[in-house]
């Protein structure tokens, strides 16, 4: 019997970057609600309760609403929203965190899909707190850059508008009040005791990101060289699949955002000396950073290889 799965909020960008991923699977069987139905309660709750799995691609206060429509126990919910990655009850959908995370995804019925920009900070973040390298207390500065997809319909809208301002040919600095909506996510799921200072920009290129912390080595314990903190990342993924590290090269010149654009991978790249280390990680902005992650927690969930609709793209 095929898995059915039912995308609430199918329309959006995520949500169609959902269906593509896994429209042509043969494993799984789709659940469309008629367009006209999209914003009926009745209708959606009907949808919500016969799904095996539902993805909801839905502004925070959707999302909620959708969550208490469901009273079919059986249900599996990823939700792509920012409204429950910091919830009690919900599991953070980061399987590459640890085996324990990755096993908590597997039992979940709740299943939180982390941010894009949350993504690239955790990925480097997290594992080195894990590891003892960077101090809980650190104080922690992340800039990350996204392409315009990150803004869904309406700012892919502006962007691609023939008659848009000269303003969207540069780079646009936003997050200014440093309340980002992902920065709790950040603190929380890196495990750090105060909120990073988070600089998020746009740029004119369709998806990709490049994430990147700031490391002075003298406040981090042991203070290890740049190329020692790129050892301890290689070894802490190295049986990853999605998620890997660029070997060290002191003279690398450089890096570009969009990368690993139509992937569902992740890139870690270390650069600096002995003295600082700046970590980069090079993913997409709907891949990893939001419709791959979503299929990827899927399967992870339904004891599916977790690759499964993540490669042909690639």
């Amino acid at each position: 019997m095929k898995t059915k799965v039912y995308i609430d909020g199918q329309a959006g960008t995520t949500g169609l970057q959902i269906y593509e991923r896994i429209g042509a699977r043969g494993d799984l069987e789709l659940l469309r609600i008629a367009e006209e139905k999209r914003h009926d309660p009745a209708e959606r709750k009907k949808f919500l309760n016969e799904a095996d799995i539902v993805f909801l691609c839905l502004p925070d206060a959707g999302a909620r609403e959708a969550v208490s429509l469901i009273e079919n126990p059986a249900v599996r919910v990823i939700d792509a929203s920012t409204a429950h990655r910091t919830a009690e009850g919900w599991t953070y959908g980061f399987p590459e965190l640890s085996r324990e995370q990755r096993e908590a995804i597997v039992k979940s019925s709740r299943v939180a899909n982390p941010g894009c920009h949350a993504t690239g900070f955790i990925s480097s973040a997290a594992p080195l707190v894990r590891m003892g390298i960077l101090p809980a207390d650190y104080p922690l500065t992340c800039y990350s850059l996204t392409g315009y997809s990150g803004g869904g319909k309406k700012m892919i809208a502006q962007y691609e508008d023939e008659g848009r301002p000269g303003e969207l040919d540069a780079p646009g600095i936003y997050g200014l009040s440093l309340r980002h909506k992902h920065i709790p996510e950040m603190q929380k799921i890196a495990g750090l005791s105060y909120p990073p200072f988070f600089m998020p920009i746009v740029d004119d290129y369709y998806k990709g990101m490049a994430t990147t912390i700031m490391l002075e080595n003298r406040l981090l314990n042991g203070r290890p060289t740049a190329e020692a903190v790129c050892e301890k990342l290689q070894a802490y993924y190295r049986d990853e699949h999605f998620v890997t590290v660029l070997p060290y090269e002191e003279d690398r010149k450089t890096i570009y955002a969009n990368s690993l654009a139509g992937t569902n991978h992740l890139r870690l790249v270390v650069s600096g000396n002995e003295n600082q280390t700046g970590v980069t990680a090079l993913f997409d902005n709907l891949g990893k950073g939001a419709s791959g992650a979503a299929v990827q927690n899927m399967n992870i969930m339904l004891g599916l290889d977790e690759r499964s609709g993540l490669e042909r793209a690639e």
